[in-house]
């Protein structure tokens, strides 16, 4: 018989809500420039994309994650516990972070889109407005990888 208890379906749920919040932001450091290097005219469609990933996508799984964090913490009363607290003080810094991340994609994708409708090669402008967006946002994308990566960490590992 399968022995299957409500805490064990929440951390189920907690590590699901991480894979589907994360994984295809955690890439973003790799595959936006690399579509901006080989493809400038998909600029404008990949931020679309990355526009409804986040609103749609993340959002949504990043609430499920802390719901379901604020369930495991306090069932077994492990608020104290500093794997605990480091990933929670991140997941607000990553809150913060992505929603100047979101804001940038729109209007970077805004830009991209007009440079396509416009002359030129259909790639952004370079040294224009989405040159100087491009370079926060990459900036701050990375931030938010790495302390994604670390709250993983902390979790996994529990260091005390």
């Amino acid at each position: 018989m399968l022995a299957l208890t409500s805490y064990a379906v929440v951390v189920a749920l907690h590590v699901m809500a991480v894979t589907v919040a994360f994984g295809f932001s955690l890439l973003a450091p790799v595959y936006v420039p690399f579509v901006r290097r080989t493809h400038p005219r998909a600029l404008g469609a990949l931020h679309d994309v990355q526009y409804m990933i986040e609103t749609r996508v993340t959002g949504p799984a990043i609430t499920l994650l802390f719901l379901a964090g604020v369930y495991l913490a306090s069932k077994n009363d492990l608020w104290s516990e500093s794997w605990v607290q480091v990933p929670m003080t991140l997941l607000v810094a990553i809150v913060i972070g992505g929603v100047f991340v979101i804001k940038t994609i729109k209007r970077m994708a805004v830009l991209a889109h007009a440079e396509l409708a416009g002359p030129g090669d259909g790639g952004p402008e370079p040294g224009g407005e989405y040159d100087r967006l491009y370079g926060r946002y990459l900036i701050v994308q990375s931030l938010l990888c790495a302390f994604v990566l670390l709250a993983i960490f902390f979790m996994v590992a529990k260091p005390s």
